[in-house]
């Protein structure tokens, strides 16, 4: 039933997710901000971009806040945990790629992260060679939640949404890849189910192998 599958990136096949918090924690309680309200603030802009994630800063911080310096320090803080710490896969990536790519089933990349950067964490993971395409935050207008990256991985990939299955993380990730029209199933990392993920995800599953299910 299914020709293609469209994976988001961070939190779904690499480890980064948990990094991004710690980094934009760690920076707002520098500046006062107190944690569980950072908490609340990573659920709301894990998957989005730098525009949809300013609207959220300002919205909960006020119009002034300066919010692109603030992402520039938490991206500072994120890269240099990445230099000292390295990145890791997450469990069961490589084995749900590899049986994937033997049924002969396209994958995509759909990630809000930069090509520059994306390209760099498949690498030295080891799996940028399982993807037919890639469709990357630098390189679309409106970022998720808006379905417009999946609709172009869609079309890269030359399968029509309903054909489909989007691997997502996060809200804004769920959202977008719903509205696409794509079957879209949430593989939890740190943001648990709630009521929108449960509306608009086909599937919940704990760990990513459990995907393979849908093409046996």
């Amino acid at each position: 039933m299914y020709r293609a599958v469209v994976f988001d990136m961070d939190g779904v096949l690499v480890d980064t997710e948990k990094i991004y918090r710690k980094c934009w924690k760690e920076n707002g309680m520098s500046i006062g901000i107190p944690e569980a309200q950072m908490e609340n603030v990573c659920d709301r802009v894990a998957g989005g971009n730098k525009t949809s994630n300013a609207r959220v800063f300002k919205e909960i911080m006020g119009e002034d806040f300066d919010y692109l310096a603030f992402r520039q320090r938490t991206m500072d803080l994120f890269d240099e945990h990445v230099e000292k710490y390295g990145i890791d896969i997450k469990p069961h990536v490589e084995d749900t790629l590899r049986f994937l790519k033997e049924h002969g089933v396209k994958m995509a990349l759909a990630t809000s992260t930069a090509r520059t950067s994306a390209q760099q964490r498949l690498d030295s993971v080891g799996i940028a060679g399982y993807f037919d395409e890639k469709v990357c935050g630098d390189e679309i207008t409106h970022g998720k939640p808006e379905p417009d990256i999946y609709l172009k991985a869609c079309g890269k990939l030359g399968v029509n949404p309903d054909e489909a299955v989007a691997v997502e993380d996060s809200v804004n990730g769920i959202i977008s890849a719903s509205r696409a029209g794509l079957c879209t199933v949430m593989v939890v990392d740190l943001i648990n189910p709630n009521d929108i993920t449960r509306e608009r995800a086909y599937k919940t599953f704990y760990d990513i192998e459990d995907i393979c299910s849908l093409f046996e």
